[in-house]
């Protein structure tokens, strides 16, 4: 892929300042570099080597005009720092330098901004390409973001599946949902059939209600199939091969659990339980579910 990624992403109480994909060179290397800033300096981050097409997660935040973000090891200490010294966002070019922890190594960084995710409802464009942290053994991804005018923020209308070290195309599924942070796309069994399949964040709803769209791997390709699993704030267990469902209202009062199993690579709901939280005793019980 002979790029290196970076992502900033936002803590829920800061707000996107912005997201802007750049290109470039560190060292000798290519690499491109998507950022999101925020509003309140902090970042999180990944990036990845060409060779290898798996991103390292890394944080970081503002300090003193300097962008400064940290790729740690294993153990959690801090392996290597990337800075971007009098980083501004309206700059079409930026200058940094990534020094490993005993700076026995030292690379200089050289990026040109390609595009920024803007919002606005007079903003309008297409195709912008955001590859993402998370990959597969075989897979990594890029999701096709759009902005139409007259809405405010961007929507992504499509992710593209990648072979690790080829890059080659292996195809493009389209989608309609919200632009998140660097949580858009996940990696889990979901269909518990032992490989890895992925989803994409679809959209967020009162309270803590969340749903996304779940893509199964074809055991016989190395294609993908958009699932009917649907519900909100879905959990996974690959132990029991359950699925959770846990639907909230009301200011967190109300409260619905569902169970279900997978069968031919359907959700097949097993039991439902209802609960209320009880002002008098403080706790939830359980009523019955209408």
């Amino acid at each position: 892929m002979k790029t290196i990624f970076l992502v900033a992403s936002l803590l829920f109480a800061s707000q996107i300042n912005c997201q802007i994909s750049y290109s470039g060179k560190i060292g000798k290397s290519p690499i491109k570099l998507v950022l999101h800033q925020y509003t309140d300096g902090n970042s999180r981050a990944f990036y990845a080597y060409d060779n290898y097409d798996t991103p390292i997660n890394i944080d970081g935040y503002l300090d003193n005009g300097d962008l400064k973000l940290f790729e740690n090891d294993s153990l959690g200490a801090i392996a290597a720092t990337i800075t971007f010294r009098n980083f501004k966002e309206s700059k079409k070019n930026i200058v940094g330098d990534w020094i490993n922890a005993d700076h026995s190594k030292h690379y200089k960084i050289f990026l040109k901004k390609d595009f920024s995710i803007d919002s606005g409802a007079d903003i309008q464009w297409s195709s912008r390409e955001l590859i993402q942290p998370i990959t597969t053994a075989d897979h990594y991804f890029k999701l096709v973001t759009q902005k139409e005018k007259n809405q405010f923020n961007a929507r992504v209308k499509a992710v593209k599946v990648f072979q690790k070290r080829t890059d080659k195309l292996i195809q493009t599924l389209s989608l309609d949902c919200q632009l998140l942070g660097i949580d858009n796309l996940q990696v889990g069994d979901y269909n518990f059939d032992g490989l890895q399949d992925f989803s994409v964040f679809e959209a967020s709803y009162a309270g803590a209600n969340t749903s996304r769209i779940y893509i199964l791997r074809d055991p016989n390709s190395e294609t993908y199939s958009i699932s009917n699993f649907s519900g909100t704030s879905l959990e996974f267990d690959p132990e029991l091969k359950r699925i959770y469902e846990h639907n909230q209202c009301c200011a967190g009062t109300s409260i619905i659990n569902s169970t279900y199993k997978v069968v031919d690579n359907a959700m097949l709901l097993l039991d439902t339980n209802c609960l209320q939280y009880d002002e008098i005793t403080e706790e939830y019980i359980e009523v019955d579910c209408e």
